[in-house]
Parts: C-alpha cells; sequence; structure tokens
C-alpha cells in the first residue's frame, strides 16, 4: 500500500488493540480448555467415543455455517463502512444478526434434546466437557451478538466515522473470534474420534 507521497503508508491494525489483548487471552484460555478435554479423551477412550456418537454431527455442521455465515456478512458490512456506505452496513449487520440467531434456536434445539433425553452436565465427563465448552462458547455467542446489536443501532442513527469504523472492527473481530473458536470445537467434539 502507498500513500500519496508514494512512500509505503503503515498498515493500521483492525479495531481496537485492547480488544486484541481480549482476543489472545481469550483464545489462550480455551487453547488451555481444549488440551484438558483432550488430555482426558485420552483416559476414557470408549466412553468419549461412545458419548460423542449421541451427538448429531449435522447440527453441528449446520451451526458452522450459519456461524461463518454471519462471519461474512460481517466483513462485508466493515467493508461497506470503510467505503462510507451507511444503508449497506445497517442492512448487513442486520443480516448478519439474523443469521446469527439461527446459532441460538439452533443450540436451544439441541440442548433441549440432550436434556429431554436425561444427557446433562453430570452424565459422564465427556457431556460435562461438551456442556461446558459449548455453554462458555455461546456465553461468547451472546456478548457477540449483543455488541453487534450495538453496532447495528449506530449504523442507523449515527455518521460512519473514524470512531465507529473502530468500534464495528472489534466487533467484527470478536465475531470472528467466535467463529474460530466453534471451528475448533465442531470437529473435537463432533467428528473427531476417540477409537
Amino acid at each position: 500500500m502507498l500513500d500519496s507521497a508514494g512512500g509505503a503508508a503503515r498498515r493500521r491494525l483492525a479495531g481496537d488493540e485492547g480488544v486484541w489483548f481480549f482476543i489472545t487471552a481469550d483464545l489462550m484460555m480455551f487453547a488451555v480448555f481444549f488440551a484438558v478435554f483432550m488430555t482426558a479423551r485420552l483416559d476414557e477412550v470408549a466412553l468419549f467415543e461412545q458419548s460423542r456418537q449421541r451427538l448429531n454431527p449435522a447440527i453441528g455442521l449446520l451451526n458452522t455455517a450459519i456461524l461463518l455465515s454471519s462471519s461474512w456478512l460481517v466483513a462485508l458490512a466493515v467493508h461497506a463502512a470503510r467505503a462510507g456506505r451507511r444503508e449497506a452496513v445497517s442492512r448487513l449487520l442486520g443480516l448478519g444478526i439474523l443469521v446469527g440467531s439461527g446459532f441460538a434456536v439452533s443450540k436451544a434445539c439441541e440442548y433441549t434434546a440432550k436434556i429431554s433425553a436425561g444427557v446433562t452436565l453430570l452424565t459422564n465427563h465427556f457431556f460435562m466437557y461438551y456442556f461446558a465448552l459449548t455453554g462458555l462458547h455461546f456465553v461468547h455467542f451472546l456478548a457477540g451478538m449483543a455488541v453487534l446489536g450495538v453496532c447495528w443501532r449506530k449504523s442507523r442513527h449515527e455518521a460512519i466515522d473514524g470512531r465507529f469504523l473502530v468500534w464495528l472492527e472489534s466487533a467484527g473481530c470478536y465475531w470472528h473470534m467466535v467463529d474460530l473458536l466453534w471451528i475448533f470445537l465442531f470437529p473435537m467434539l463432533y467428528l473427531l474420534r476417540a477409537a
């Protein structure tokens, strides 16, 4: 990238540096949780494999598609904000939130089905990790939806300026982290055979 004087322009990290610190710390925390899960899995291979087979990978794949689609719409909203296209920002964020809410509906249905079948956090070690990891991810998802909602409201009533762009980029980076965590959770819980 060149600046107007023909020299190299300085690249800027998208969003706020504090948000990047939080994202890094959060990813490190989840990495520890993933390592603990994988270690526990080695101790109870048969139990973890039998329990994994009680999950529906099609639901996990649907959740992945929902989150990635929502994330794509948020990325498009960031690009629209950089171009100063306020109506597009508002529309794309609204669609991103709408699509993302499908994840909440899907997880609620999945949790309800498990609990109705008598599968809970206390069923065994696999399901303790399943509910703890997906529950913690869901809390992050809800926080991301709330922040996207604030950005959507701002995009409808405020100017698309530098301050708003930093807000939106930060929200987008956080939302992409929520996706990244799910991209690790989905195969680890639903697909990876323990045997």
